[in-house]
């Protein structure tokens, strides 16, 4: 009953994915014996929700828990805690049959293709796999819908011939994401498709992925620490911090806007493709802390330029200061 309620609920405000309250700590084992000394937080009490044929993009630092987020969601890390909704069905009470079929539906784009693609197999066998694990079509069948793909993100059915070291940095990206689009997915975890590559080839890549969102009707969350990529693509931005989700907003309205101190820091970072132009840089102070001990209250609070007493003691909660706008700062 309540799997129902949350299905017409999910397709009622047109989201697709939801998340609430996901949690993701690893065991820190010590001594002999290998018992449980400590856990490191990486993903803590974060909720968000992505809606149907929109792009959500996920920025922050190394380490912060961008990738343990989009791995959890996809079910290729079990969460400690919290709920995984993808059109209503909680992902993480799915088994066997169910959760395979609901793969089907959700792909990922690694951010180093070469290390995802097996170096003894050709490139068409790899984006077939996907095809013969859910038993899809015969064997031409697979073979051309293999090489449609391929053609889609701009190679050529020669190239299903050939190996991963045959190929550039860009060309594997680009097999990469026909291997994603193999099984005809809904939703795509884009984990820093582009953060490997060249200026050039980034920009190339990005507009594959736009033309492709359009075509197919696809929903990302993108995953980058280069916030000038994420304007690009995204139609609204999520902030992390230390395995804490800091502000959610609008593209629009965050750029022109931002009321996390973080975000501030950050958006000072990005270039100005003018040299008469200049930004005033937000230096942080100091190293960010470990997710092992983080700090208490507001985990940013030791390197905030506003600080406060008060940070240091209380957590902030994430609260809705404009429609659509969500921070979680005491002084926003």
């Amino acid at each position: 009953m309540t799997d129902t309620m949350n299905a017409s609920q999910s397709q009622g405000n047109g989201r697709l994915l939801e998340v609430r309250n996901l949690k993701k700590y690893y065991p820190v084992k010590t001594g002999v014996f290998q018992r449980v000394s400590d856990h490191v937080l990486a993903v803590d009490d974060v909720s968000f929700y992505v809606k149907s044929g929109e792009t959500l993009g996920l920025v922050g630092e190394s380490g912060c828990g961008k990738t343990t987020i989009g791995r959890t969601v996809l079910r290729l890390t079990d969460p400690t805690a919290g709920e995984v909704l993808f059109d209503g069905k909680d992902l993480l009470k799915l088994k066997g049959e169910e959760l395979k079929a609901a793969r089907r539906d959700m792909q990922i784009i690694f951010q180093d293709p070469y290390s995802s693609l097996d170096p003894r197999v050709r490139i068409g066998d790899s984006v077939m796999e996907g095809l013969e694990i859910h038993k899809i079509g015969d064997k031409k069948d697979r073979y051309q819908m293999a090489v449609d793909m391929l053609k889609k993100v701009g190679l050529e059915e020669y190239h299903s011939r050939r190996y991963p070291h045959e190929f550039s940095g860009g060309q594997r990206q680009r097999i990469g994401i026909a291997r994603a689009l193999a099984l005809n997915p809904r939703f795509i975890v884009c984990d820093e498709p582009v953060s490997a590559l060249d200026v050039s080839i980034q920009s190339q890549v990005l507009n594959i992925l736009k033309d492709l969102q359009k075509e197919f009707g696809l929903t990302y969350l993108f995953i980058a620490h280069n916030l000038g990529v994420v304007e690009h693509i995204s139609n609204r931005v999520a902030v992390m911090y230390l395995g804490k989700m800091v502000e959610l907003a609008d593209r629009d309205e965050l750029f022109r806007n931002p009321l996390h101190p973080y975000t501030r820091a950050l958006m000072s970072a990005i270039p100005i493709p003018n040299p008469r132009l200049k930004r005033e840089r937000i230096i942080l102070k100091g190293d960010v802390p470990s997710p092992l001990n983080p700090p208490k209250g507001c985990r940013f609070h030791p390197r905030c330029p506003i600080a406060e007493a008060h940070c240091a003691e209380e957590e902030p909660q994430m609260i809705e200061k404009t429609p659509g706008h969500s921070v979680a700062c005491w002084l926003a």
